[in-house]
C-alpha cells in the first residue's frame, strides 16, 4: 500500500506538468518510463474531426492495442495506456457529451491497396531502366512474393495459427545482383522504392564495420528502415533493405596476418540480421527525443535483405575454374590471353567483345566462385538468388540516353532551354558518346561525365549570349571539336538581305 501511495503522488506530481505541456501543443504524444497503475478500461472514445464527421477510436493510434484509463484526480484533460506498446495519449474530455478526442502524432492506417503483379511491377521498372530483363523479372516476382508472404504470415500471427491448419509460414528470398559498373544495380533499387508501398531503405556497406570498432554498425541499417517507416514499428518489420556494394566488405588475404574488422566481421554481424533475429537499436541511432526512453526491438523475419556489389574481377575466377589450362605437345592456346598480347590500344570494339566474354562467365557464376572472391558460405547461404547483371552495348546505352522520363539528354535540353536555347544532338554524336562509354568500361555512369566534358565550354557561352541553337555532332565528340552555334543576329542579317 505505501508503494503504490508513493507512485499515486508520483503521478499527481506529472500530471499537471503535462496538463501545461497539452495546452502549449495540442498535437503531443508522451511516454514515461514510470508505470502507473491502471483502473477500469475507458468507454468507447470518439475522435473528432473537423472537416468531416466524428470516428469511433477504440484502440491505440500506434500499435492498434486497448487503451487503459489511468485516474489522475482531475476532470480534463485525461490520459490513456496502451496496454501492448505502453505509450500515454492525451484525451481532452466533454463531461456534457461525454466525447473524448486521443492526440497524437502518430498517422492513421491507410486502407490497404491491391498487390501489384509480376507484370505491373516489370512494366513499371521498364519505364526507367533499360535492358536487364531478366533481373528486372527476378525482382519483380521477388517483390510480389514478399507482399504474398506479409498477407500469409501477419494473419497466421493475428489468428495464432501454426502448422496444424495446413497453411506454413512462408519464410523469405533474399536476392544478391552482381554486374559490372553502370549497368542498373542502384538504378533499379531506387525506382523500386519509388513504386512500393512498404518502406525502403539503401544502404552503403563501405561505411560498416565490427562492433566495437570505428564506423557503422549493422544496427544501423534497420534504424535507417525505421526512419524511412516514420518510427512506424509494425511498418518497419515488413520493409525492404537495399545492401549496396556488398562486395566492398568481402575477406581480406589469408596473407595478412590482422583482424578484418571492415570485412569477414561486418559479414558474420549480417548473419543473424538476413536470417531473422530480434535487433535492438541503441539510442545514439534514434534522433528522435521521444523515442530514447527504452530501446526500441525489431523482428527482421519479414523484411527483406537485396543486396548488389560489381565484384570486379569474379570473371578470372569464374574462367579459370571452367577453362582448364595445360602446358607441352598438343595444349589449346587460350583466346581470351592471345588477345591482349597487341601493344596497340584497344578499341571500343575490341572492348565490347570483351565484355561479352566476360557476360558469359558472369551467367555461370556459382557459390564457390563467390567464396574464391571472399564472400563466406554462411552469407552466400542466405542469399538464395544471384542475379547477374551484364554489360551494356552500343544500342542500349543510345536507348539510355534518349528513351526513358528521367533520360540524360532531357535533362540536358531542359537545362539549355531555361537560357532560351535550343540543344540538338545528331544521331551519329549519340552513337559516339556510346562508343566512348564502352572504351572507357565506365557503363551508363559514363554518361553524365562524357557530355559535361564536351559541354563545358558551350555552358559557358550561352548564358548571357545570342546563341539560340547548339548542334552538337560525331567530330565534337571525337575530335573535341567546337559544336555547331546558331546565333541570333545571323537571322536578323538572313531576314534584311532577303
Amino acid at each position: 500500500l505505501n508503494m503504490l501511495n508513493q507512485v499515486s503522488k508520483r503521478a499527481c506530481r506529472v500530471v499537471p506538468t503535462l496538463s501545461v505541456l497539452n495546452h502549449r501543443q495540442s498535437n503531443l504524444t508522451h511516454h514515461f518510463p514510470i508505470q502507473y497503475p491502471v483502473h477500469s478500461l475507458c468507454p468507447t472514445f470518439r475522435k473528432l474531426s473537423s472537416d468531416s464527421g466524428s470516428k469511433l477510436v477504440s484502440s491505440c493510434p500506434k500499435c492498434g492495442g486497448h487503451l487503459n484509463n489511468i485516474r489522475d484526480g482531475a476532470s480534463s484533460p485525461r490520459f490513456v495506456k496502451c496496454s501492448q506498446c505502453c505509450y500515454f495519449f492525451v484525451c481532452d474530455i466533454d463531461i456534457n457529451s461525454r466525447d473524448v478526442r486521443v492526440e497524437s502524432n502518430f498517422p492513421e492506417q491507410e486502407p490497404t491497396e491491391s498487390t501489384p503483379t509480376p507484370k505491373e511491377i516489370f512494366s513499371y521498372l521498364n519505364e526507367y531502366v533499360i535492358g536487364q530483363e531478366y533481373p528486372k523479372k527476378v525482382l519483380s516476382v521477388g517483390i510480389y512474393n514478399h507482399y504474398k508472404r506479409l498477407e500469409v504470415n501477419l494473419s497466421q500471427k493475428n489468428r495464432n495459427e501454426t502448422m496444424i491448419s495446413g497453411v506454413p509460414t512462408l519464410d523469405k528470398t533474399n536476392v544478391l545482383m552482381l554486374g559490372p559498373t553502370g549497368t542498373g544495380k542502384t538504378l533499379l533499387a531506387q525506382t523500386i522504392a519509388r513504386c512500393l508501398q512498404v518502406p525502403m531503405t539503401i544502404c552503403d556497406c563501405t561505411s560498416l564495420t565490427q562492433a566495437g570498432y570505428v564506423g557503422e554498425d549493422v544496427e544501423s541499417i534497420i534504424a535507417k528502415l525505421l526512419i524511412a517507416s516514420e518510427f512506424n514499428l509494425e511498418k518497419c518489420q515488413r520493409g525492404i533493405v537495399f545492401l549496396d556494394e556488398v562486395d566492398k566488405i568481402s575477406m581480406a588475404t589469408k596473407e595478412v596476418h590482422m583482424r578484418d574488422v571492415s570485412g569477414e566481421g561486418v559479414q558474420q554481424a549480417l548473419l543473424k540480421l538476413l536470417e531473422g533475429t530480434l535487433v535492438t537499436i541503441p539510442e545514439r541511432l534514434v534522433p528522435s527525443r521521444k523515442l530514447r526512453s527504452e530501446p526500441i526491438q525489431v523482428d527482421t523475419t519479414n523484411i527483406l535483405f537485396i543486396a548488389s556489389g560489381a565484384f570486379s574481377g569474379i570473371e578470372k575466377i569464374i574462367r579459370n575454374r571452367k577453362v582448364k589450362k595445360s602446358l607441352g605437345f598438343g595444349s589449346v592456346p587460350n583466346s581470351s590471353d592471345s588477345s591482349g598480347e597487341s601493344n596497340r590500344s584497344p578499341t571500343h570494339l575490341d572492348v565490347e567483345k570483351q565484355l561479352k566474354v566476360n557476360d558469359k562467365y558472369l551467367r555461370d557464376v556459382e557459390a564457390e566462385d563467390l567464396i574464391s572472391y571472399g564472400i563466406i558460405p554462411e552469407f552466400i547461404g542466405r542469399m538464395p538468388i544471384t542475379v547477374p547483371l551484364l554489360a551494356l552495348d552500343r544500342d542500349a546505352l543510345v536507348t539510355i540516353l534518349t528513351k526513358p522520363k528521367n533520360s540524360i539528354i532531357a535533362q540536358y535540353k531542359y537545362l539549355f532551354s531555361l537560357d532560351g536555347c535550343d540543344l540538338i544532338f545528331t544521331d551519329d554524336s549519340l552513337e559516339a558518346i556510346a562508343d566512348l562509354a564502352i572504351k572507357r568500361q565506365t557503363g551508363a555512369r559514363g554518361l553524365r561525365s562524357i557530355l559535361e566534358n564536351v559541354l563545358m565550354d558551350t555552358m559557358y557561352l550561352v548564358p548571357g549570349s545570342d546563341i539560340i541553337s547548339v548542334t552538337v555532332t560525331r567530330e565534337t565528340i571525337e575530335n573535341s571539336s567546337k559544336p555547331l552555334y546558331k546565333r541570333r543576329t545571323d537571322l536578323q542579317k538572313t531576314a534584311v538581305n532577303y
